[in-house]
């Protein structure tokens, strides 16, 4: 049962109203009562089959990784306050940001440009490189979990189904967690989620986003998994530029996905990364005397050909293109 507007979690967090709800619970706008600061809380719906001691182990569970989300510190990962287990069920306690989620901003504006993917991709691509880092899994990455403010920051929220690496409770009950259509193949053929299975869901959410719909439409994930291994290529009408990338993201074999680990963030269309120019040592060794720069003569002039006369360009280069 879901809890009523204004509910008191932990004598501290004051329920408000619901802001996003989805198979794993509801979000709400709350006000900590004890710092004076709104936060959202995420009310986790526990799947009606686990028994009393999985739900027990579930929850502390969930504190653990509150705990070690909560040490990753990255722009494109949701920040994390708090984790409170009350009423038998998990709440997560995180940063309120004013931002659309991915999915309504498909749903408002339709295919998105492959360069404004790319970013949102490289973002969303950090963010797993992050947390994995720490050995934690997402396991539902998905449009309608990466929120975009007005600026174009992407961040990776709701981890309500992100397991540590190694703690198999869920997994010996026989549930397999995520969402259709974005859950890797191997994790609907049974197999254990990996960090190669967060970035098949990346690829699909940004496939998502550039072409306006789904990777399989409304398809059940054992449907979307018969397309897949059908070996039929996968249509890009929209992708441009980005289509190797998502290519390489949706392979069925795990081991031959793009590995985030070993490849830069940036992909192909985004805006380049600056970096900054580096300029020579200073010579060691006192100062020799200062040399008077010899004259030049003027440079010989060409003369102008019938192409400069009627605009083309025979003057010098102005300098290496901008990568």
């Amino acid at each position: 049962m879901r809890a009523p507007s204004g509910y008191l979690l932990a004598a501290r967090y004051r329920l408000i109203e619901p802001v996003g709800r989805g198979g794993m619970g509801t979000v709400w706008r709350a006000r900590d009562e004890l710092l004076d600061r709104e936060v959202a809380v995420k009310e986790v719906r526990l799947p009606l089959v686990l028994d009393e001691d999985l739900r027990a182990e579930l929850c502390a569970r969930t504190e653990r990784e509150g705990r070690a989300t909560a040490m990753v510190a990255h722009p494109s990962v949701i920040t994390l306050f708090d984790v409170i287990t009350e009423d038998d069920r998990p709440w997560i306690v995180m940063e309120l940001l004013r931002a659309r989620s991915l999915e309504e901003l498909i749903r408002q504006e339709g295919p998105l440009p492959p360069r404004r993917v790319a970013d949102i991709g490289r973002q969303v691509l950090g963010a797993l490189r992050a947390v994995h880092a720490k050995g934690i899994l997402h396991r539902d990455v998905k449009p309608s979990n990466v929120l975009v403010t007005d600026d174009d920051r992407a961040v990776l929220t709701d981890f309500g189904l992100a397991a540590l690496e190694g703690d198999a409770s869920i997994t010996q009950a026989g549930i397999v967690l995520g969402s259709a259509g974005y859950i890797a193949p191997e994790r609907v053929l049974g197999d254990k989620a990996s960090p190669a299975a967060d970035l098949w869901s990346l690829g699909a959410t940004l496939y998502t986003a550039v072409e306006g719909r789904g990777l399989h439409g409304r398809r059940t994930a054992a449907a979307a998994l018969a397309a897949l291994t059908s070996g039929a290529p996968i249509p890009m009408e929209k992708a441009g530029p980005l289509a190797p990338v998502l290519r390489g993201l949706l392979q069925i074999d795990p081991a031959a996905r793009l590995d985030a680990s070993a490849r830069p963030t940036r992909c192909p269309g985004s805006p380049p990364e600056a970096r900054p120019r580096t300029r020579s040592p200073p010579r060691s060794g006192p100062p020799g005397p200062r040399r008077r720069p010899s004259p030049r003569s003027p440079p010989l002039r060409r003369p102008a050909s019938r192409r400069s006369a009627a605009g083309g360009s025979t003057g010098p280069s102005r300098g290496p293109r901008p990568r």
